[in-house]
């Protein structure tokens, strides 16, 4: 009896233990167990603390999750996150497909030569490492070949490969013909889903932790810090990508060069570039025409100095008539707007526009500065004064923009009483003007490298010529010429006059620009038609004039 008693007694305690287990193993479930229903939760996923404040976990941490307690912040952020995932995975399947693919297609190559691999005595699995070994080889010998780290020789402005500029919206082009749009927008699905993934991977690697170079990331990047970038094909090397973002702090920038050898990309360089110590002195060769200069002065108050301040102004004035205007608008914006970085020089010749160029670079005496070659005719905005200092490198990469050179208003607007005022006008559009990719006459260059390359060919004289010439001497250089089109770059129409002066060749260039600035083609033929037009019109007036009767 005391046995079969103790082993009931026994058996109760532990029933009774096993009961208070069970209670206190579902007590800690309940209170410690994440309070949500996404599927996504885990280790990798930041957690909102006792006090609403995020948790980082993994790569997300530092990710700010919005107000406290917000769940339906919360749910967004993981909502925003798994879509990234999402698109990144299928960004590597389409590498990972298109490696298999081409580690297939080395393979069959191999296996096609069996006597080859008898000889030296190779297996399947050395064929596959081997042909891995082959793909790598390849992708690194299209690097090395393309022009990405420095300029190859060219013999002439007609080899250049110029590149394509893009933003998040728009592509700018330079081979319209008559049917495409300097702009492309809405942009095709193609070149979308190109710049997407291009994006993406510049991104990913911004985002990623380099322990070698940040200890702790100091900003999470997004495609609203992309400014703008470049890119162009070699169509026997690959793609270039060459992008621009902004960094953590203001007029800090992020560089970023990816190449697409036909195959996955591979990241080229990524660097940090400082800009706000960055000067670009401004030449400005100039004869008479102070009303133009004071629609010049107008812009670069806005732009250069309410905005930018990071700009000196070299004047380079030919002759003594209007010398005390152009004096006089200068002295005004220094005391108005308290900016003194202006320089006049006065030279008693005749006008050359690479003589005063010339004169105005070698004028300087602080040190290497960035030059940026400029005519009287020319509005330019605050992004292109970035994308000016982003494109030039000292002793490796000199900037020619192609602007956009406007019609003729008149014609445009159908009558000078209708044409809005300059700001209004600048508008990128098939009808309103044209990729000026004739002209090399603007430029942004270091000091120092128009020195090394010999500067202008100060015989030239008059219009035309001294560009083109400065233009092949950095081709025949190991520079790199960076061209391509420039959103915010623009040359205001004015009537040509070419001189009788000016020899044969200049003159028919002179008329030749003449004729490409003042309409578009459908706009000239409607010029050139008008008579037709008009004829036609009174004809079908007169026979419904007659059917009326």
């Amino acid at each position: 009896m005391l046995r079969r008693g103790l082993l009931s007694c026994l058996s109760r305690v532990g029933v009774a233990l096993v009961l208070v287990c069970c209670s206190l193993s579902l007590l800690y479930v309940i209170t410690c167990s994440p309070h949500t229903d996404d599927p996504l939760s885990g280790p990798l996923l930041p957690r909102p603390g006792p006090l609403g404040s995020p948790v980082g976990h993994g790569p997300l941490s530092g990710a700010p999750l919005g107000p406290p307690g917000g769940q339906g912040s919360y749910q967004a952020l993981l909502q925003e996150r798994e879509e990234q995932h999402r698109q990144h995975i299928s960004s590597l399947k389409k590498q990972i497909a298109q490696l298999k693919e081409a580690l297939q297609e080395r393979g069959e190559r191999v296996k096609g030569s069996p006597e080859k691999a008898g000889d030296r005595g190779v297996g399947t699995g050395t064929i596959e490492e081997r042909s891995h070994t082959d793909l790598q080889d390849f992708l690194r010998s299209q690097l090395s070949r393309a022009e990405v780290h420095s300029g190859v020789r060219l013999p002439s402005e007609y080899s250049v490969v110029p590149f394509e500029s893009f933003t998040l919206q728009r592509v700018y082009q330079l081979e319209m013909g008559l049917t495409r749009h300097p702009e492309e927008k809405p942009v095709r699905k193609d070149r979308r889903d190109e710049i997407s993934e291009v994006l993406e991977s510049a991104l990913q690697t911004l985002n990623t932790p380099n322990l070698s170079r940040d200890r702790v990331a100091s900003k999470v990047y997004s495609t609203a810090d992309f400014i703008e970038g470049i890119a162009r094909t070699e169509k026997d090397k690959g793609t270039l990508y060459d992008l621009s973002f902004r960094g953590e702090q203001p007029q800090q920038f992020r560089r970023l060069v990816l190449f697409r050898p036909f195959g996955p990309l591979m990241k080229v360089s990524d660097e940090r570039v400082q800009t706000q110590n960055t000067i670009i002195n401004i030449i400005l060769p100039l004869s008479h025409r102070a009303d133009k200069f004071r629609h010049f002065m107008h812009n670069f108050r806005e732009v250069c100095i309410k905005q930018d301040r990071r700009v000196h102004l070299t004047v380079v004035y030919f002759g003594r008539d209007q010398m005390n205007d152009i004096k006089g608008m200068l002295e005004n914006t220094s005391r108005e707007l308290n900016f003194r970085n202006f320089t006049l020089i006065q030279l008693n010749e005749e006008f050359s526009r690479g003589r005063g160029l010339d004169v105005g670079a070698r004028a300087w005496k602080g040190g290497n500065v960035l030059l940026f070659f400029c005519d009287v005719d020319i509005i330019f905005t605050s992004d292109f004064l970035n994308t000016c200092r982003l494109n030039t490198q000292p002793g490796k990469k000199v900037f020619y923009p192609v602007l956009f050179s406007q019609y003729n208003p008149a014609v445009i607007y159908g009558s000078r009483e209708h044409v809005p005022p300059i700001e209004q006008q600048l508008v990128i559009k098939k009808d309103t003007g044209f990729w000026r990719d004739f002209g090399f006459g603007m430029t942004c260059q270091y000091r120092s490298d128009f020195i090394n390359i010999g500067g202008f060919d100060v015989d030239i004289k008059g219009w035309g010529g001294e560009d083109v010439h400065l233009y092949r001497k950095y081709l025949h250089s190991n520079l790199l010429v960076i061209r391509a089109p420039s959103r915010g770059l623009f040359h205001l129409w004015h009537e040509k006059h070419c001189a009788d002066e000016l020899p044969p060749d200049q003159y028919k260039m002179c008329m030749q620009s003449k004729a490409m600035n003042e309409a578009s083609h459908g706009q000239l033929g409607m010029l050139l038609f008008r008579h037709e037009i008009e004829a036609h019109l009174r004809k079908q007036k007169q026979r419904g004039a007659s059917k009326k009767a």
